[in-house]
């Protein structure tokens, strides 16, 4: 999505999009059917599901078998969500028979060249904000949890989940699965496979997205070692233990040495919530970031 439209949402998107946009816009370039193709995927408002389709009920399958899936795509729903997206009929050089194939192969060369060589990275952002939404979920229930994942999206309560501003009739899933997923980029979309699977799929919040934007104060990394400087910056909001090797990229024992010497030092405490525990600054750790020269460090 974020190659298709060209457009950032902060610093860390810029960064991968520069890197990448131009060999995407060849790639189009060469091919005069992909293109159209992505321009009527992402119409006005609606990403069809060609380009977007529902995840896998269960597991985390091969990126192969979710090419497939794809690829298996009806030619007449491929037309008819493609018709959705655009607002209009397609034009004539989309009226063919290999559009699910046009789609597969972009996506696989997507994710090859701009996706693979970052996944291990934003795998371990994603498992994090699963943890986070984890404990929200027991601390404060639904509300908690689905409130606030993308804007429009709120729990109405009774069973009822608003997951946009557009006025469209609601839909009763009963008996099906309901996914939600995260992702990096900023953007968040719906997808389904009516009328068995629906997914809300959401962006991570942003402390976890961007946590190479959270900034050290060089003196404070001077006292605590820069590697445990960052993990205090990074508890202005409760945090697991998981989530802070994967905002850090230190390992388990690393955040677990630099945690049991913040809390000694009565710069961090931690409290249950559900199955997880959650670590967070104290008043004299936040006393000792806001004494910090310079500007006020993200509060994480």
């Amino acid at each position: 999505m974020i190659l298709a439209r060209g457009a950032a949402a902060h610093p860390g998107e810029r960064a991968w999009l520069n890197a990448h946009h131009r060999a995407y816009r060849e790639r189009l370039a060469a091919d005069p059917v992909t293109g159209p193709l992505v321009r009527a995927a992402f119409g006005h408002g609606w990403v069809a599901g060609l380009v977007a389709p529902a995840p896998p009920d269960e597991g985390e399958p091969a990126f192969a078998d979710e090419l497939l899936q794809v690829r298996a795509i009806p030619l007449e729903t491929a037309r008819a969500e493609l018709e959705v997206s655009l607002g209009g009929p397609l034009p004539g050089v989309l009226l063919r028979e290999d559009l699910a194939d046009r789609a597969a192969d972009l996506l696989q060369w997507v994710w090859a060249e701009t996706v693979q060589p970052y996944w291990p990275r934003r795998r371990q952002i994603i498992e994090a904000d699963v943890v986070a939404r984890g404990a929200l979920l027991s601390q404060g229930g639904w509300r908690a949890a689905l409130s606030g994942l993308h804007p429009g999206t709120r729990w109405l309560g009774d069973g009822r989940l608003q997951i946009n501003a557009y006025d469209y009739p609601p839909r009763e899933i009963a008996g099906a699965q309901l996914l939600f997923v995260p992702v990096t980029p900023r953007h968040g979309w719906a997808a389904w496979d009516i009328p068995h699977r629906y997914a809300l799929i959401y962006p991570c919040a942003g402390v976890l997205a961007e946590a190479d934007r959270v900034p050290v104060p060089e003196t404070l990394g001077t006292l605590l070692g820069p590697a445990r400087a960052r993990v205090l910056v990074l508890l202005g909001t409760p945090k697991t233990t998981t989530q802070l090797v994967a905002l850090t990229g230190q390992g388990l024992g690393s955040v677990g040495r630099h945690l049991q010497v913040l809390l000694g030092a009565g710069l961090v405490q931690r409290r249950r919530a559900g199955r997880s525990v959650l670590y967070y600054r104290t008043r004299t750790g936040h006393a000792l970031l806001d004494a910090q020269p310079g500007p006020a460090p993200n509060p994480g």
